[in-house]
């Protein structure tokens, strides 16, 4: 699980040195690609993450007519949105060198 609260990704768009970005791999499309995946990874666990916070403070009613707003919910809901974008979080692993990756085509 990673720590969103300590991540140094930025939450705008900024722009990265290609040649400093596919150093790893020397290949730009093998790099993006390990980083979509890693995204999509991040993408996943800060989605359980929030479906579970969001369900401690779940409350049930039979009255279709009743809208109850729960603060809890809307607080935890506005943290997860100013949180980085999970491509920003895999881009920061990729250049801090924090994601595994291997070829097997030249391990072979």
């Amino acid at each position: 699980m990673i720590d969103l609260k300590s991540s140094q990704a930025p939450v705008s768009t900024i722009t990265f040195n290609r040649n400093e970005f596919d150093a790893p791999t020397e290949n730009i499309y093998e790099a993006i690609s390990i980083t979509a995946k890693r995204a999509i990874q991040i993408n996943s666990e800060i989605k359980k993450e929030l479906l579970e916070k969001l369900e401690e403070f779940a409350t049930y009613s039979d009255s279709l007519e009743e809208v109850f707003e729960n603060k809890e919910q809307i607080e935890v809901s506005k943290f997860y949105e100013k949180l980085p974008k999970p491509h920003a979080l895999a881009i920061e692993e990729w250049l801090n060198d924090k994601i595994y990756h291997r070829n097997t085509e030249k391990d072979e």
